[in-house]
């Protein structure tokens, strides 16, 4: 099964990312999931449930500890005809690996 998790955590701060935001962004982006994308209002990543569940949980637990009061978060099954291209940090890369 595949899952796409999207996400946000609060409070913003709109001058700069505050750690909690850094941090969720660190445990997605070391996370072994296919497609990654972060941004400063939303985050999305798709990957295999197993990948997905464990990335949430680690999501949650380190975004709450670094001082996020509040992460909202949905979780989709997705087939594989609507899964995203595998991309890391949003880039997109040809089929040899350039940008």
């Amino acid at each position: 099964m595949r899952l796409r998790v999207e996400f946000t955590t609060e409070p913003f701060d709109l001058d700069e990312a505050p750690v909690h935001a850094l941090v969720a962004r660190e445990v997605i982006q070391a996370a072994h999931l296919d497609a990654v994308d972060v941004g400063p209002f939303g985050n999305t990543a798709e990957g295999g449930a197993d990948a997905v569940l464990t990335a949430v949980d680690s999501l949650l637990r380190r975004a709450l500890g670094a001082g996020a009061t509040r992460v909202s978060l949905q979780v989709n099954v997705i087939g594989e005809q609507d899964a995203a291209p595998a991309v890391r940090d949003g880039a997109d890369e040809d089929e040899e690996g350039e940008q």
